[in-house]
């Protein structure tokens, strides 16, 4: 396999610090252009249609994450299957893994389309759309919808290629989709005026080229995973064993989807459309912080993998409290860029010449210091949350992930905005993440408790 990094053994005994820089970097620039995509469209989108229409696509994004659930279930469960295999030296299954993954997406993508095209106008209005946002939701969901087999082949394959040794071309395939994205909506939207479709457009299409660059990848005998013929057959237990591990991240995406639908339609009752536009706004900035922590965390999984299964708890708990120390610091400017540079920021999103720009910024500013306003603490939670799947406690992992969005958000999304108008909606967040904090930092301290006693009793 072409080696990109150095030597297994190294994650016992290289400096930590080291180690996280080296790969945590690549991730935390893969994970950051994932995000880049939702704020390229909806920057375009916001100078050149206009508020209502940020409004529209921020209605749009659950259905968007669904599809993308559906993709990152298939990528995340085969790069991980085929990483298992190949540690147990079971490289001819791998192939098999590969063509059982692009089957899985185009039955669960061609399935999707076809659903949602069909019902698109009523599942937008599930989603809080109304008589002015649902054109502009409809018009940029056509497209993407359409475009999901592409989109779900891309990221699934993108995951495959990391998996298979190969991280930094990966990487610049993702950044390759970015740029293209970043141009092709200049041309679309920008110089042919063709407006919310021209963004969805440009998106699909970005990805159709970074594709074909993956398709070539793996059609290449020279890449050490590859197309051949036989691979192409669907293995019930291959496909169970994809699924079972994909679900927690498919599971972590349906609860985003779902939470989003709920404020959607709470800030419809209580405030009106532009609120649901500040708040895609105000979701972009955050993502785009959070996918970095999200890098962070993909850094840190080989380094506490090996050193947890190697029994050198001293070199998991480093790796964990640099970690976290990163993350806080991550989430700690996005506190400052909330608190401060609100308005500033929301200024990218839309034109000044728009009638809606002044009161579209004035809530999304608002929205920002009430919903980060605890950020540095959630640093602390994103990281902990994944520390425990990558130890082996994946029920852990997924009951921080989950009961932070459905046990303590939902239920407060339910009642606050009834009490307190648009200021319920914003506050639950601040209030659910310290609650949900609150609970990793206890399972964390019993684990760390844990660790010492094992530690102790090897002296």
């Amino acid at each position: 396999m072409k080696k990109t990094s150095g030597r297994p053994d190294d994650l016992g005994t290289e400096r930590i610090w080291k180690l996280l820089g080296r790969y945590a970097l690549p991730a935390i620039m893969a994970m950051a252009s994932m995000s880049l995509y939702n704020i390229i469209d909806s920057v375009f989108i916001g100078h050149a249609v206009g508020a209502m229409a940020l409004s529209g696509l921020a209605i749009a994004m659950p259905l968007m994450n669904i599809s993308a659930a559906f993709g990152s279930m298939v990528g995340i469960g085969s790069a991980a299957l085929i990483s298992i295999n190949l540690g147990q030296g079971r490289k001819e299954r791998t192939f098999h893994i590969l063509g059982n993954q692009i089957l899985l997406n185009l039955i669960l993508a061609g399935t999707l389309t076809v659903v949602a095209q069909i019902f698109l106008d009523d599942i937008l209005v599930v989603f809080g759309a109304s008589g002015e946002t649902l054109p502009h939701a409809r018009e940029f969901m056509r497209i993407i919808i359409w475009g999901a087999l592409i989109s779900n082949m891309f990221w699934g394959l993108n995951e495959v290629m990391r998996a298979s040794g190969y991280p930094r071309k990966a990487m610049a395939l993702m950044l390759t989709a970015v740029g293209t994205t970043a141009a092709l909506n200049a041309v679309f939207v920008l110089g042919l005026g063709w407006g919310v479709k021209g963004s969805a457009l440009a998106t699909v299409c970005a990805q159709g080229v970074a594709l074909s660059l993956e398709l070539a990848h793996f059609a290449s005998p020279k890449s050490f995973l590859h197309f051949r013929k036989g691979i192409f057959r669907l293995s019930r237990r291959l496909v169970a064993g994809i699924v079972s591990i994909g679900v927690a991240p498919f599971l972590v995406n349906i609860c985003t989807s779902i939470v989003v639908i709920f404020v959607n339609r709470a800030l419809a009752q209580t405030g009106g459309d532009l609120y649901s536009g500040a708040y895609g706004v105000m979701n972009r900035v955050v993502m785009l912080f959070v996918m970095i922590c999200a890098g962070l965390n993909q850094g840190m999984q080989p380094i506490v993998g090996y050193n947890y299964g190697a029994g050198k708890y001293n070199r998991v708990l480093g790796a964990l409290r640099r970690t976290i120390m990163c993350a806080v610091g991550v989430m700690s400017v996005a506190w400052v860029a909330g608190e401060v540079f609100g308005e500033q920021i929301a200024w990218l999103f839309v034109g000044r010449e728009d009638g809606n720009a002044q009161e579209l910024v004035a809530i999304s500013a608002q929205a920002m210091r009430w919903v980060m306003m605890i950020f540095p603490i959630v640093g602390f939670q994103i990281i902990t949350s994944n520390f425990f799947q990558y130890i082996g406690k994946a029920g852990k992992a997924v009951m921080l992930s989950m009961t932070r969005q459905m046990l303590f958000l939902v239920p407060l999304l339910l009642v606050l905005p009834g009490r307190y108008g648009t200021v319920g909606v914003w506050v639950s967040f601040p209030i659910a993440d310290m609650v949900a904090s609150t609970l990793a930092a206890v399972l964390l301290t019993l684990q760390v408790r844990q660790f010492r006693k094992e530690m102790a009793a090897n002296v």
